[in-house]
């Protein structure tokens, strides 16, 4: 892992066309803008883990389908 110090308005390059900015440093919160191509996908991590988890708890669940079949829409 690479660590670096960075202040407001400084930036990172990753590689040539990822861009990833300081925009505001508060006490507990840095928050960061991207700049990337619109074909690059950016998640937050911690959504993603969420949706995968909740991906595989899916995939595991039994499903009466006799009781879907009587349900009234």
């Amino acid at each position: 892992m690479l660590v670096l110090a960075r202040k407001k308005d400084e930036s990172i390059l990753i590689g040539d066309n990822i861009e990833i900015i300081i925009t505001d440093i508060t006490e507990d919160k840095v928050k960061i803008g991207i700049e990337a191509p619109r074909h690059m996908k950016i998640f937050r991590k911690e959504l993603l883990e969420q949706i995968q988890d909740e991906n595989i708890k899916s995939a595991g669940a039994k499903v009466d389908i006799s009781a879907l079949r009587k349900t009234k829409i």
